[in-house]
């Protein structure tokens, strides 16, 4: 990792995470009676709670609305969930302006192009190896994994090692 890398994500005081090719792989699972269905990463939701543990706010802004993600966000604790958005930097600054952080004491990750505009912004813009290729243009930090395949995870981890509280969160384990 870079010290470039390493300072921008020792600022991140807010994470920011999209749901659908983020937080799960992207695929739309349908039921015949129109529910749908999404699988979560287990190891992406212990990564969140690792964060909120230091005191990092997390939340999540999607284009969709499921009862299934206010289920999930609620057992991950994450408080601050935005769902249904299409212009999702409208929900971004309702976000930083309620909490009263900047721009480079955030990081957002996201897949595709309506993630672009709050990549963009925030110190620590993230797209998911799996992501559209523009998304990934303008991304300052692109995961080695995929979107639902512990990428999440990956971020997590890079943000607690960025700001020396990696070996902290992990030793309640040991």
């Amino acid at each position: 990792m870079s010290d470039i890398l390493l300072d921008r994500a020792k600022k991140i005081r807010l994470a920011i995470f999209d749901i659908d090719g983020v937080l799960t792989d992207g695929k739309l699972y349908l039921l015949d009676d129109g529910q749908n269905l999404k699988a979560f990463h287990c190891h992406d939701g212990l990564g969140i709670k690792l964060l909120a543990r230091t005191g990092i706010i997390t939340a999540v802004i999607t284009s969709h609305r499921s009862a299934l993600i206010d289920k999930r966000m609620a057992q991950l604790q994450v408080h601050h969930v935005y769902q249904g958005i299409e212009n999702k930097i409208t929900a971004y600054e309702e976000l930083i302006a309620k909490l009263n952080i900047p721009d480079e004491e955030v990081a957002y990750m996201g897949d595709d192009l309506p993630d672009i505009a709050i990549i963009r912004r925030v110190g620590l813009g993230i797209a998911v190896a799996n992501a559209a290729d523009m998304v990934k243009k303008f991304a300052y930090y692109t995961t080695n994994r995929n979107g639902g395949e512990g990428a999440v995870r990956e971020v997590c981890e890079l943000i607690l090692h960025a700001q020396n509280t990696f070996k902290d969160v992990h030793e309640a384990f040991l």
